[in-house]
């Protein structure tokens, strides 16, 4: 949305209705007297300078001085050395450039290809894959080295793309500050770089202009500026250069003598005093935050300071720092690798550690068994695809970690300005002077005059008005008539305009993409918007009066209110239209001291609801000089029509999302910069705040910063429960609260889209920012970005985030079996010795590594697809503290990895003690485990290499019915979606609803064949060869598994309810 470089409406930072009511003329209320700073200013005047020409080196050098905002224009000149007409000299600018450097924000320390690279390889399983890699390479087994690097390899180069072009989406950072501006040097007025300004400097600014530097506001008419995305100000700021605020501490939105860089003029015009520049401004402030260390201690020895970097630097590349999913999968990982290597000590005292190559490999190869070795990549090509899902929903994830972490989010802090709500102006309630009362409802786009639902009452005349201008009243007229024409804002979509009596009173417009555009001040657009649903838009009403502009009062920040004066056709009369907050209309309106109390009354109900309230009045006068040129004579003895509340209002979303997160046992808080009772307001609109509150927990569930700043972490920490709405906030109000959930043991979500969020979207432990009107900083600072700035789209990663978890747990749980069941087949096969008194492999190394990457990974990566379970989100969020790992988990793979690991030993004694060569008439060789059967084949090794066969061939198709058994838990394989399929052959469309891994089950299946009977690699690779008679053995140990994990599932259906997931309830914090 544009601005016009003309003046606007009046203003005000605050819904209530009363303004700076014990203000003097030109100094708002709060302030103090000039002449308070005297004492400050000559002490400050005193102060040694190092510089004889500069009246104050220190504070233009960097030095510390008091708040501009606490002193006086004057006062200011005096302190850095400058002349609000004049400026600086050049000399003196360019001295003060050399020494306190260029206007420049730092930007943050992104992430560089070799940093995005380090992410990938900065966990303990890749750690112990490389190791495992590295002693493959050392015994001179290229095979299995060459396939555990290239396992590594994949996963690095998934991780990798998918994070750097998350980042290559979220670039431009800092993209905030103005390329050039305009001051004043030697008296000159000079265009120069935004770089080149130093502390001292007189910048002039007009309508548009972004400001360079943190500025104290000297002189202007009518400025007021956009802080939305630093402060999280709904609404423009009115500036008053002649304010001096008592207070050192008031917050950033409140100091309305100061401008901020980075924030925008939305009106007027005026000229400041540069006080700070670069990472000195409060936007360099907040860079400075995100940049900094958190670790670091100035206190700490330069010793401990080197093994504090250390200990930070090893836990990174263990991957101990980061989501719980990553610590527990790490602490996972370092626990197989000591269980590693417990086994090959194991291996090497079966062997009286007489350790030869062989004893070597197969301590190496009880090893890898142990470690799931596809799982990191399974795991990130879940998530990589699960970021796409997410691409789709309008959320961009920069982190591949965010996306899991986001699942188990316990509070979402959320910013209120074009986060929840719609950060677009709409006349939301209309009052008349005849009580008849307009609200609009439901507007999907706020500068639509078709969008959204009006609806009117009217409590005395017991009939509503009509929408069009022929069926209104009118007074009512007359009170639209002043919204369009004493308004210089544009509102358009390109097409004719609509006949007056087409308008319907209940439309919602369905069109898919808006082409409305607005060009003005927001509360203008706003009001004219609300005229135009009656089909009296500025320019049809001019045309169809017959009317022309003969004077203009504009808006002005001491009287906060604006005038127009239009001609009356074929008469000499005129029409007077001004609209301004009630309490200075109420002196100029010409009515009883009844009626007077009435619109207070009414106007203090619409504040209370949250909205702005603007007095509508107009009169009728005998034309005359005095009423164009003379402001007096115009806004006098004026009829009251009614009152406007106007608001930003909540996405229509956002309701639906909220209370789809209290369902789902999360609690949502809102912290933003505007207004309390704004914030109240809308906070119990979308169901932040619920109806059922008393008025004792309402009084706690909301908060001032001001209050909870004041409190201590451990008065903090003693609140019952953390306030859900925060109003006035800070940047440090919102780490702060992210620090108190953290300290309650939570898992916290930070929305944001300003400047101002940046520093607690870092601290959260998932930051979310907003893509289409959120700062470069903050999208930097985020772990996702939500392309459409909707709060809804936050409620669908959750979503994601929680199915990705659930299916997290089937396929970890379906390695770790296949790891039990090999490390149990290995375990006890140490007892099978051949005529050299050596152990044989039940299965070669190569067979488990097939096993392992080949067959299990495609059947994870799979049940990685899985769709999200019906009650996902009806569910309160897993336990952060049990993680991954529930007690449910653990105890079903180590049963089924029991079951398979027993039978897999049964296939192989089973072939190798039983008479099965007589099928094949051969030498009877059963019983008999040969010679040198481990490392070439030879007559003697017949039957252990058919029985290294059947037992593959067993372990693969128990792992393809594994993958279809884990869908779920606890139900059964041919009964597990009984809502949707029943009868006898409901198996069949359980196992074909997710088409990825039937794809992998049956691929699985015929894969095998070749691998067991393909010439030449059967014997030399896989030390194994083809089988016949021995399928019956493989069957029976198939059906036998079914049996056993069916028999499973039943128990736990029947003694262990309600142990589906493991979690446990979440309560407010």
């Amino acid at each position: 949305m544009g601005i016009e470089d003309q003046p606007a409406v009046e203003e005000s930072t605050e819904p209530p209705i009363c303004g700076y009511v014990d203000a003097t003329p030109g100094t708002p209320s709060g302030f103090i007297n000039r002449t308070t700073t005297t004492n400050i200013v000559s002490t400050i005047a005193n102060f040694p300078s190092s510089h004889p020409d500069e009246g104050s080196a220190f504070s233009a050098a960097g030095g510390s001085y008091p708040e501009p905002h606490k002193l006086a224009v004057e006062d200011l000149e005096i302190i850095f050395n400058t002349d609000v007409k004049n400026g600086l000299d050049d000399d003196e600018a360019a001295r003060r450039l050399q020494h306190g450097g260029p206007n420049k924000v730092e930007g943050a320390q992104g992430l560089s290809m070799w940093k995005i690279l380090l992410r990938q390889v900065s966990n303990s399983l890749t750690v112990v894959l490389i190791i495992v890699m590295a002693l493959s390479f050392a015994i001179n087994d290229y095979i299995e080295g060459g396939v555990i690097a290239a396992v590594i390899s994949l996963n690095i180069i998934v991780g990798f793309v998918q994070d750097y072009r998350a980042e290559q989406t979220i670039q431009s950072l800092y993209a905030l500050s103005a390329p050039t501006c305009k001051v004043i040097r030697s008296g000159q007025v000079t265009n120069i770089k935004a770089e080149a300004l130093v502390k001292g400097d007189i910048v002039l600014l007009n309508v548009g202009d972004i400001i360079p530097a943190d500025l104290r506001f000297v002189d202007g008419l009518n400025l007021s500026t956009d802080e939305a995305l630093l402060t999280g100000e709904s609404l423009p700021v009115s500036k008053h250069p002649k304010a001096i605020l008592d207070d050192a501490n008031v917050s950033l939105g409140d100091r309305v003598n100061m401008l901020y860089s980075a924030s925008s003029v939305a009106r007027g015009r005026g000229k400041g005093i540069t006080v700070a520049t670069g990472m000195s401004t409060e936007v360099g402030k907040i860079a400075q935050l995100l940049r900094a260390n958190s670790g670091s201690d100035e206190n700490v020895s330069l010793l401990g300071a080197y093994w504090k970097r250390i200990k930070a630097s090893v836990r990174s590349i263990l991957g101990l720092d980061g989501t719980p999913l990553q610590i527990k999968l790490s602490k996972f990982a370092l626990i197989l690798f000591s269980l590693a290597v417990l086994l090959s000590l194991i291996v090497f005292s079966a062997s009286l550690w007489e350790i030869d190559d062989e004893v070597l490999i197969y301590g190496i190869c009880v090893g890898v068994a142990v470690i799931p070795e596809s799982l990191i990549a399974v795991l990130t090509i879940s998530m990589a695809v699960g970021t796409k899902a997410m691409a789709k929903g309008n959320v961009v994830v920069r982190k591949l970690s965010a996306l899991e972490a986001v699942g188990g989010v316990t509070n979402i802090c959320s910013d209120k300005t074009g986060t929840l709500t719609q950060g677009k102006m709409i006349t939301r309630k209309i009052w008349l002077r005849n009580e008849s009362m307009a609200t609009v409802e439901a507007c999907t786009d706020p500068f639509d005059p078709s969008s959204g639902i009006i609806t009117w009452s009217a409590q005395k005349s017991g009939s509503a008005d009509g929408l069009s201008i022929s069926r209104l009243r009118p007074s009512t007229r007359k009170f639209m008539e002043c919204l369009s024409l004493c308004n210089n804002s544009t509102v358009t979509d390109g097409k004719p305009a609509p006949d007056e009596d087409t308008a319907e009173t209940l439309t919602t417009s369905t069109a898919a993409i808006s082409s409305w555009t607005a060009v003005g001040e927001p509360t203008e657009i706003a009001l004219h918007v609300f005229a135009m649903r009656f089909g009296m838009s500025k320019e049809t009403v001019s045309q169809t009066n017959g009317v022309h502009l003969l004077a203009e009062h504009p808006f002005d920040s001491s009287c906060k209110r604006m005038t127009v004066v239009y001609s009356t056709p074929d008469s000499g009369s005129v029409d007077v239209y001004t609209k301004g907050a009630l309490e200075v209309m109420l002196p100029l309106l010409n009515t009883s001291d009844s009626t007077k109390a009435e619109f207070i009354a009414k106007a203090e109900l619409l504040a209370a609801e949250g909205l702005r309230v603007l007095c509508i009045a107009h009169k009728t006068a005998e034309d005359s000089t005095a009423l164009r040129d003379a402001r007096d004579a115009a806004e006098s003895d004026l009829t009251p029509l009614g009152l406007a509340g106007l608001y930003d209002p909540p996405r229509l979303e956002s309701a639906d999302a909220v209370k789809r997160c209290r369902i789902a046992g999360i609690s949502v808080h809102m912290l933003t910069g505007d207004h309390i009772k704004t914030a109240t307001a809308i906070a119990r609109e979308v169901g932040i705040l619920s109806s059922g509150l008393n008025a004792a927990e309402a009084a706690r569930a909301i908060m001032p910063a001001a209050s909870f700043d004041a409190m201590s972490d451990a008065q903090i920490d003693r609140l019952e429960k953390l306030p859900l709405v925060l109003a006035r906030c800070s940047p440090s109000t919102k780490v702060r609260m992210v620090e108190a959930i953290h300290r309650r043991g939570a898992f916290c979500v930070m929305t944001g889209d300003g400047v101002n969020d940046s520093p607690a979207l870092k601290k959260a432990d998932v930051g979310i920012a907003m893509g289409f009107n959120g700062s470069d900083v903050a999208k930097e600072a985020a772990d996702m970005v939500l392309t459409d700035d909707n709060f809804a789209s936050i409620v669908t990663a959750v979503e994601e985030g929680r199915r990705l978890f659930d299916n997290i747990q089937k396929f970890l749980l379906h390695l770790l079996v296949s790891n039990i069941a090999q490390v149990i087949l290995l375990l006890i096969g140490l007892a099978f010795k051949d005529e050299d008194n050596k152990s044989v492999f039940p299965l070669s190394p190569i067979e488990i590594l097939w096993a392992n990457l080949i067959t299990s990974s495609f059947l994870a990566l799979g049940l990685g697809f899985e769709e999200a379970q019906p009650d996902i989100m009806l569910r309160p969020p897993h336990d952060l503290r049990v993680g991954i790992f529930t007690k449910e988990i653990i105890i079903d793979k180590m049963a089924y990895g029991v079951f398979m690991g027993s039978l897999c030993i049964a296939a192989f004694t089973s072939v190798i003690y039983t008479s099965m060569e007589d099928v094949y008439e051969e030498p009877p060789w059963y019983g008999v485990l040969g010679s040198d059967c481990n490392a070439v084949y030879n007559e003697s090794c017949n039957s252990v290499y058919r029985a290294r066969a059947a037992t593959y061939a067993t372990l693969s198709f128990l792992l393809l019915f594994t993958a279809w058994e884990v869908k779920h838990f606890t139900r059964s394989l041919f009964n597990m979606y009984p809502e949707i399929y029943t009868g006898p052959f409901s198996v069949f469309r359980t196992v074909w609803k997710n088409k990825f891994l039937f794809g992998a089950v049956v691929a699985g299946f015929f894969i095998t064949f070749p691998v067991i009977y393909l010439p030449v690699i059967d014997r030399a690779v896989f030390k194994h060869q083809g089988i016949g008679i021995e399928w019956i053995v493989v069957a029976a140990c198939v059906i036998t598994y079914v049996a056993l994990v069916e028999l499973w599932k039943a128990g736990k259906r029947r003694f262990v309810k309600g142990a589906v997931y493991g979690q446990a309830a979440a309560g407010e914090v």
